[in-house]
């Protein structure tokens, strides 16, 4: 994310009118708007396998499923953010074209230069939201997937996965192998010869 010098503070309303003329996706963050960066190939494959694979799992449910394109908004007054992938259930979300307000899933498909606010800011913002079931953050450099569920409570749960596991997504009742979310994924293994 980079932060837009073009202006020092907007309200979520002025935010809300203002991207839509624009060309790139920009999350709100504060006041405040931040371009959304490109990613790699290993981070758009890994989004990409989960997203088809909840879809999938999702078709004849009442959830919905979103990659990247789809922001969601925390509270009335903000963040914005545009995770990798979102799921709702709430039908209160399938009467909105623009954003989903209550979500149950959350995935963050991790880069060098997100995974720390991902992993502290966003998630605190994230946790504001009462509909929030889960909120997994999967690395894109190597296999490795944490998850975050709330549990009865109201604590968040961290629950790791690793190379052999499968993911275990209560918030849509959905188990998938690790390595499907990692399928034709390369890594970085230094300087190409």
């Amino acid at each position: 994310m980079v932060a837009n010098p073009e202006f020092q503070y907007m309200s979520p309303q002025e935010y809300l009118e203002w991207e839509k003329t624009q060309e790139l996706r920009y999350e709100y963050i504060d006041g405040k708007v931040f371009a959304m960066t490109g990613g790699t190939k290993p981070h758009n494959r890994i989004a990409g396998n989960l997203y088809t694979d909840l879809d999938g799992f999702l078709a004849e449910k009442e959830c919905e499923v979103y990659i990247s394109d789809v922001k969601v908004q925390v509270t009335p007054s903000g963040p914005y953010h545009y995770p990798d992938v979102v799921v709702s259930c709430d039908q209160r979300d399938k009467e909105a074209i623009d954003m989903i307000r209550h979500p149950c899933l959350i995935v963050e498909v991790l880069s060098p230069s997100t995974a720390a606010f991902d992993r502290g800011k966003k998630f605190t913002r994230y946790r504001q939201s009462s509909t929030l079931k889960e909120y997994v953050l999967i690395e894109s450099d190597e296999i490795a997937v944490e998850c975050f569920r709330r549990n009865e409570q109201g604590l968040w749960v961290l629950h790791t996965y690793g190379q052999g596991d499968s993911l275990i997504l209560e918030s849509v009742g959905m188990t998938i192998p690790i390595e499907k979310l990692y399928r034709k994924v390369t890594f970085d293994i230094g300087e190409n010869s």
